[in-house]
Formats: C-alpha cells, structure tokens, sequence
C-alpha cells in the first residue's frame, strides 16, 4: 500500500514538472524576440478621435512608421515624449501614437501640455490589439517599413541613441 501511494506522489510530481517544462518552453503572444523581420499582420484599432480605423492601407502609405504605445498616466511616456517630438520633424517618417488603457481626457491634456508628435491616433482601451504588436508594458515602438516589414522594437521609453539609430535607418532609403 506504502509503495503504491509513493509511485502516485512521485508521478504527480512528474506531471506536475512536466507541465511546467511545457508551459515555459511554449511560445508565448508576449515574446517579441521573433518578431523583428516578420511582416505586420492585418491591422484594424479604431481612431482615438474619430470614427475611423488605423489599418494596413494606412501604414503603406509612408516610407517608414514607428508605432508609439502610450498613455497619460505612464511616467517613461513622458520621459520619451521629446524624442518623439523630434522624430516628428523627420520626414521620411510617420509616427502613430496607440493610446494604451488610459481615459481619453486624460490623453487630450497629456498631448495639450507636451505637444502631440502622432500623424495618427488610435486607442486600445482594452489592451488586446497591442497583444497582437507583441507589447507587455508602454512605453514601446515599433518602427516598420512600407512593406509592413518590422525593422526594430523598443522597449521602454526611446532615449537619444534610439533617436539616431531610427535616424540612420530613414535616413538610407
């Protein structure tokens, strides 16, 4: 009866284990390390303002875009927001700001007082189009060519070198 009742203990605990190899080695919507090099998939985030929708026709116009995911209420958002104000000057550029959780007063006073670098505006009050961007936290960017081909991803707030390392890249076409 003793052995029994350790060979179920000790196969609990293998499945157990094996379960948590599993789930650790599984890819995950949040892994952004692949992404860089693949092609945007079908993009459709409703416009902050109006009763419009950003989608792939939109992203193709522009040589190159860096898609900003932002909120008012996130303090490395303001940190970057004078990079991104500068990259709005660049004109081989577009620059689409993705409000990320955030109430839309809020947003309005937050682009009011800093300036508002974004060609377009688009918000995921949810959070699930951003899954889709592979974004777990804000500030991030994702500069992208007309082929909706990914080029770089950022995490956290842009800093100087990220200015001129996305400078260099519009800079070459």
């Amino acid at each position: 009866m003793q052995k029994t009742i350790k060979l179920i203990i000790v196969g609990i605990f293998i499945l157990i284990v094996g379960v948590f190899y599993l789930s650790l080695n599984k890819n995950s919507n949040y892994d952004t390390r692949n992404l860089v090099g693949k092609k945007l998939s079908e993009i459709h985030i409703e416009s902050f303002y109006e009763d419009k929708y950003l989608t792939n026709d939109i992203l193709k116009k522009n040589n190159f875009l860096l898609i900003n995911f932002w909120a008012s209420w996130c303090s490395p958002c303001r940190t970057e927001h004078p990079i991104l104000m500068k990259l709005n000057r660049e004109k081989n550029l577009s620059i689409i700001g993705v409000n990320f959780k955030d109430k839309k007063s809020n947003a309005n006073l937050f682009l009011k007082n800093l300036g508002n670098p974004y060609d377009f505006l688009a918000k995921d009050e949810l959070g699930k189009h951003s899954i889709n961007f592979g974004i777990y936290g804000i500030p991030e960017s994702i500069l992208i060519n007309n082929d909706l081909l990914i080029l770089k991803k950022f995490v956290g707030p842009l800093s100087t070198a990220d200015y001129k390392e996305i400078k260099s890249i519009i800079i070459k076409k």
